[in-house]
């Protein structure tokens, strides 16, 4: 007759231990965002990033900085429209925690504002990787497809930013024509007060303002400035600020389409714009 097979309990007993000593998933095991692989103690684990959620996209501006950026906003006259315009509209997410996005696109008399803001949190699932390590690699993508000019370098001294972050300086004088420049008829226009009809070497965006490295914003920051007419004669400026803090990576695109033709948005003025709101969603973070 055929035997069955017996196992001891104190058999049973080992096996549960040794089970339990191998580890394993379910409760108590590792964290979604943690680094998986081997947990032995033959190389040390990556440090996960600073941050572990992110701040709600469509309530990163408050409504003075909306009416800012959009001033079409205070144009609109219904309310639940009004209302509407405030809220943004989500971009489609689907961890909130992981990337969230917001726009809003406003029109008035004067043009078209938009303004679209993403946050992005980082996670690197190699462990021998922290995520803020991920993320400066992904940064540096960014910048590098952003493909941003060399510093303009000189004799004539006109990389160096004017000490009052204006137009005006050298940059403008080799352009042909600026505020400060000898040479042509806008020289004269402006010594006078006069203002003077725009030209093509007048649109020639300023030095201190051209698509470039920040210094003082999050980890690493940079800008990008485009002016595209595209099919249309409408000339639309885009300005983006992409910033680092930590494993979160900040991106803010601000364009503007003016109704009329013959107008170029300023891109000075835009450029502070984004800027001012990039200053403010990094204290957010921050905070």
């Amino acid at each position: 007759m055929q035997r069955k097979a017996y196992v001891s309990g104190a058999a049973v007993l080992l096996a549960a231990v040794l089970a339990g000593c191998t580890g394993g998933s379910g409760v108590g095991g590792p964290a979604p965002d943690s680094k998986g692989g081997d947990t032995g103690t033959t190389a040390a684990v990556a440090q996960p990033g600073k941050y572990r959620t992110l701040p709600e996209a469509c309530g990163a501006a408050d409504r003075d900085t909306l009416d800012t950026l959009l001033p079409g906003i205070q144009e609109t006259t219904d309310e639940t429209q009004q209302e509407k315009a405030y809220a943004g509209e989500a971009t489609l997410t689907y961890d909130t925690d992981r990337r969230d996005g917001c726009d809003w696109k406003v029109a008035s008399a004067a043009g078209t504002d938009h303004l679209f803001v993403d946050f992005e949190r980082v996670v690197s699932y190699d462990n021998t990787v922290s995520d803020e390590a991920k993320a400066e690699e992904l940064y540096a993508t960014k910048q590098t497809a952003a493909d941003l000019p060399e510093p303009t370098a000189s004799a004539s001294g006109d990389a160096t930013p004017s000490p009052s972050g204006s137009a005006s300086g050298t940059a403008d004088g080799d352009n042909g024509g600026g505020a400060d420049g000898s040479g042509g008829a806008d020289g004269s226009g402006d010594a006078s007060g006069a203002p003077s009809a725009p030209s093509a070497s007048a649109s020639r965006t300023p030095a201190d303002l051209q698509p470039r490295v920040l210094d003082d914003l999050g980890d690493e920051a940079f800008l990008d400035d485009k002016l595209n007419t595209g099919a249309s004669t409408a000339q639309q400026r885009t300005v983006t600020v992409v910033f680092r803090t930590s494993n979160v990576i900040v991106t803010i695109e601000y364009s503007e389409q003016p109704t009329a033709a013959t107008d170029a948005p300023d891109s000075k003025e835009m450029q502070d714009r984004a800027q001012k709101l990039a200053q403010e969603l990094a204290s957010r973070l921050n905070g």
